[in-house]
């Protein structure tokens, strides 16, 4: 097995919680692959971004990504339906790729000549992305890339599953059955909002924009079928 490969196999093991994780992804991704941008993105059920972590490009890319990419990026759609990593050279030419609206609209403006994305899986489902660029002047992603990609995305869907399984410890009476109706990140939120942070403060917090908190508390609102913070900690957090 390749030495890094295994050095990183086992940071994932070792990685004391989901952050850690991530972080650890996040170091080692670029330089092993050469990448030029790199990305860690949670789904919701719907495949869309509750949190996303981007290292080499600007904070706009995620919102911009948002608007105009994400409808027509069929490497995403492809790691979707079928739950394995993909590179844009394994489903196009070269010539179709830079035709695609992807490349023209997104990848070419933020020099991400070549691309690759795999799968984090959880429970059996997709619940998020991994995701590495190459700049221009750069070899694209090969097959031994995908197959170590592939690799480092089944080792950390494995332990990120780990993480998820063990229940977060909140001071206070706690409404169980709504609380465990959110995903892990909207939990998060949840508490945070308990603890009284402002939406900036806890984009700060979790590494997410603050139009992320935003959205993210309009799915927690939906869910729990509350319509302000008051609400939702009577909700959640009843305290004597």
């Amino acid at each position: 097995m390749n030495n890094n490969l295994n050095k990183i196999f086992q940071a994932f093991l070792h990685s004391s919680n989901e952050e850690e994780l991530r972080l650890i992804f996040m170091d080692f991704a670029d330089e092993y692959f050469g990448a030029k941008h790199c990305g860690f993105y949670l789904l919701d059920e719907n495949y869309v971004p509750i949190q996303a972590y981007i290292k080499g490009l600007p904070d706009s890319f995620i919102d911009y990504y948002e608007q105009i990419g994400r409808s027509m990026d069929s490497i995403l759609n492809f790691v979707i339906e079928r739950h394995v990593p993909i590179h844009e050279q394994f489903i196009l030419t070269e010539r179709c790729w830079k035709q695609s609206s992807l490349y023209r609209h997104v990848s070419s403006r933020y020099d991400q000549e070549h691309i690759m994305t795999g799968p984090i899986i959880g429970n059996g489902r997709l619940i998020g992305t991994l995701n590495l660029a190459r700049g221009k002047k750069i070899s694209a992603f090969t097959v031994d890339d995908l197959m170590d990609f592939n690799a480092i995305c089944t080792h950390l869907s494995t332990r990120l599953t780990a993480h998820r399984s063990v229940q977060p410890k909140i001071s206070g009476f706690l409404s169980k059955t709504s609380f465990t109706s959110l995903t892990k990140r909207e939990q998060e939120i949840a508490t945070f909002v308990a603890k009284g942070l402002t939406n900036t403060e806890i984009g700060t917090k979790l590494w997410i924009s603050e139009n992320g908190v935003k959205q993210a508390l309009k799915r927690i609102f939906r869910k729990l079928d509350v319509s302000s913070r008051t609400e939702l900690i009577a909700k959640l957090f009843l305290r004597t």
